[in-house]
């Protein structure tokens, strides 16, 4: 039954205003984000873990007096540890193992006055672009039940998208934040590198290449939330610089005549669905009636190096990764324990040498400069987030015969025969198609945003990415803003969800 019908016309920031003003309360709000959960969550499953009792009580009391105070908010399955609730990962090993404390970016969440109501879907350890767990099951697009969220912030865009709530908790080390806010129709920013906290447990996220932040129906919410959560914690081992001034000052300042680079060429992959070239088309237009220069030009990328090199370190993480989820579990590290992909990844992480490790991640490093370099010639790059619009649900899912190829191998513990046997190219073409222009940006450590510009023929969004210069955030919030402005999207729900 719902109490404030009207839940969905607002913003984080706008809800917390109501309960500033004491127009409603903290527990109206979160028993309305529950009602809305209960009804829409079994078509979407966007979340997994519930934490209706601990919100309640939260709710009743004395909450800090953040920007977001009083506001339903719910957290990426992923790094995000509550204490007393398991962060799955998206694995079925940690779908029933609590953690010890909270993670210093739920702190921070906590003090910017959020009222935590659960936890949303990921796939197993946030490998994938697309949401779709062994463990819990697909998390389906709220624009069109057939069609993938995206990943690994899936549960969180979706959820975002459904009005469940206005913003949730993401992280992005190859797009996971910006992935999913195209396919969902949302807003979603990847913080600089060093930008908010990933203490105590983790030093960094896959050597720094993942950054935690938020997915918003507006861009002020993302402002007002990194403005709550930036800034290092006890033992960073590196940080961005502060900004001179608040994020959400910038949302509403004009950001000058940029000049903006734009390409449709893919950095990895090979080609681009027709709607993604009109969705950046329709940008092209929109920015040069705003004012700013545009320059058809793109960094030099070796697209098969570069992704031979971001495999290699994936591929290399994942082995360390299923072996810690092992330890917490207080079990044996078995392939069998874990999904296909997953598997594969670890055995062809197990075969590499520690030496092809440090190559690949150096010659990361060094295309990064590369791009750097690029960047002193232009202010923001505009690219589609995506090469594709919202793709079917499975049809990313390896093959019956790769399925058992890859099975073969981690029986015979013979990591080598994938790549022998051609099993991994495919699939890792396959997904590069997908989404290749978002993870050369996690290695540039640069801020990224994609913004819900565009809505094909079949009304699936499709997203636009901005990227900035290492360390300003604060020009992509001008840009954002001025968008927002001028052709905004807050109000484009999917009608089921009203």
């Amino acid at each position: 039954m719902t109490t404030f019908p009207e839940f969905h016309k607002y913003d984080g920031l706008g809800l917390a205003e109501l309960v500033r003003t004491k127009k409603i309360s903290p527990v109206e709000l979160v028993e309305e984000a529950i009602s809305r959960i209960e009804a829409h969550n079994p078509k979407i499953n966007a979340v997994i873990y519930k934490m209706y009792a601990q919100a309640r009580k939260a709710a009743q009391g004395e909450l800090p007096d953040g920007p977001f105070k009083g506001v339903p908010f719910l957290l990426k399955d992923m790094h995000a540890t509550v204490e007393g609730i398991p962060t799955s990962s998206g694995t079925r090993m940690l779908k029933d193992v609590p953690q010890p404390h909270d993670s210093e970016i739920v702190r921070r969440y906590r003090a910017a006055g959020v009222v935590l109501l659960g936890k949303t879907n990921v796939p197993e350890f946030s490998l994938l672009p697309y949401t779709e767990p062994e463990a819990f099951g697909p998390t389906n697009n709220p624009w069109d039940l057939t069609r993938t969220v995206g990943g690994s912030s899936g549960g969180s865009a979706a959820a975002v998208a459904a009005r469940l709530v206005p913003l949730a908790g993401g992280a992005d080390g190859g797009g996971s934040i910006r992935i999913p806010a195209s396919c969902c129709g949302v807003f979603g920013l990847k913080p600089t590198r060093g930008r908010t906290p990933t203490g105590p447990d983790v030093g960094d996220i896959w050597r720094g290449f993942a950054q935690e932040h938020v997915l918003t129906r507006s861009v002020r919410d993302s402002a007002a939330m990194l403005d709550a959560i930036a800034g290092p914690d006890v033992g960073a081992p590196y940080w961005a610089s502060a900004p001179a001034r608040p994020y959400l000052q910038e949302v509403t300042a004009e950001p000058g005549r940029l000049r903006i680079a734009f390409t449709s060429h893919p950095f990895m992959g090979h080609n681009v669905h027709e709607d993604c070239q009109k969705g950046l088309d329709v940008t092209v237009r929109l920015l040069e009636g705003l004012g700013h220069e545009l320059v058809e030009a793109a960094p030099e990328i070796d697209q098969e190096a570069f992704a031979i090199a971001f495999l290699t370190m994936i591929a290399a993480e994942t082995r360390d990764t299923i072996d810690w989820a092992a330890g917490l579990a207080g079990r044996k590290t078995r392939y069998a324990d874990f999904e296909i992909g997953t598997s594969a990844l670890a055995l062809l992480g197990q075969a590499f040498s520690a030496g092809s490790y440090a190559k690949a991640l150096n010659y990361l490093l060094a295309s990064a400069r590369g791009v750097g370099r690029f960047f002193e010639n232009y202010d923001v790059l505009l690219t589609p987030t995506l090469a594709q619009p919202p793709i079917l649900t499975g049809s990313m899912q390896p093959s019956g015969a790769q399925r058992f190829m890859i099975g073969l191998v981690g029986r015979l513990n013979t990591a080598w025969l994938l790549n022998a046997l051609g099993v991994i190219k495919p699939l890792a073409n396959q997904t590069f198609d997908f989404m290749p222009y978002t993870p050369v940006f996690n290695v540039t450590g640069q801020p990224a945003m994609s913004v819900p510009l565009y809505w094909n023929e079949a009304g699936l969004p499709i997203g636009m990415q901005f990227v900035g210069h290492f360390g300003d955030e604060a020009a992509l919030f001008r840009l954002a803003g001025q968008l927002e402005r001028a052709q905004p999207w807050a109000d484009r729900t999917p009608t089921a969800y009203l």
